[in-house]
């Protein structure tokens, strides 16, 4: 089992996270009207929502049918509910 931890502070973390977020919401806007335009009207529905919060949280590569990478805990859970309840195409 390995572990990594990510020591290196980024003092301008919650900047570089809203840009990032800006910039999702923007491509998904171009994406949807992309798709509207090869698949139908219907597609343009296709909206996203964005949930941001700072924190510590633990990360690893979970196995089974499907192997995948996740984050975990409170920061994550707060970013998710953030999300959840947030306004769509809003960060």
């Amino acid at each position: 089992r390995t572990t990594a931890l990510i020591t290196v502070a980024q003092p301008d973390h919650a900047l570089r996270m809203a840009r990032f977020a800006s910039q999702c919401l923007t491509k998904m806007n171009e994406v949807t009207k992309s798709l509207e335009l090869s698949l139908g009207p219907d597609t343009g529905e296709l909206r996203m929502r964005v949930g941001l919060h700072s924190g510590p949280v633990a990360a690893g590569v979970l196995k089974g049918e499907k192997t995948r990478f996740q984050l975990f805990g409170d920061t994550v859970n707060t970013a998710a509910r953030m999300e959840s309840n947030g306004q769509l195409c809003r960060i």
